[in-house]
């Protein structure tokens, strides 16, 4: 599928018009098929399908896989509403954050400046920028960010992740 987004849009307007066409037509088959089609293009303009395809490598932490998803997308600004754009340059900072732990902070700051929708991402962004930052020795910046982590976390899914990490801190 084309990955600008406006063009996604185009797409669904049309065909929710011919839906509605074939409906007053009588065509109630049709017009339900063309319905579920332009339901399908609002899917991927809402959810895009690299991202989808990059998030099931990242559960099977395939990391080449999730970078070969993630190349797909040539232009994020263009491509991806600012949820989306959050997610993509949270899963790039993962991938760096192996390989080149200065280009993994940028692409974290840059997610956060972004903004998520899911409070479970931007604490999960927030606690691997923690990691980075101890590394780097930045005690008092890796705190305040794991404090916030910890704020975010509601239903407690990273408070196993949050405790490893403040052992971390505490080496220092």
């Amino acid at each position: 599928m084309f990955q600008h987004k406006y063009f996604k849009l185009f797409v669904m307007f049309v065909l929710l018009g011919i839906s509605v066409w074939q409906f007053t037509e009588g065509n109630i088959g049709n017009g339900i098929f063309i319905l579920i089609l332009a339901l399908l293009v609002l899917f991927f303009y809402i959810r895009n399908e690299y991202l989808l395809m990059a998030y099931m490598r990242l559960r099977k932490q395939d990391t080449a896989g999730v970078e070969k998803w993630l190349s797909k997308i040539k232009s994020p600004e263009k491509a991806l509403i600012k949820p989306q754009q959050a997610s993509y340059y949270m899963m790039w900072g993962m991938i760096h954050s192996q390989k080149n732990i200065h280009q993994a902070e940028k692409y974290f700051r840059k997610a956060l400046k972004i903004g998520f929708i899911l409070k479970q991402e931007e604490a999960l962004t927030k606690l691997s920028l923690a990691g980075i930052l101890i590394a780097k020795r930045r005690k008092r910046e890796a705190m305040n960010l794991i404090n916030e982590a910890k704020k975010l976390d509601k239903k407690g899914l990273l408070k196993e992740n949050i405790q490893v990490v403040k052992q971390q801190l505490k080496r220092i």
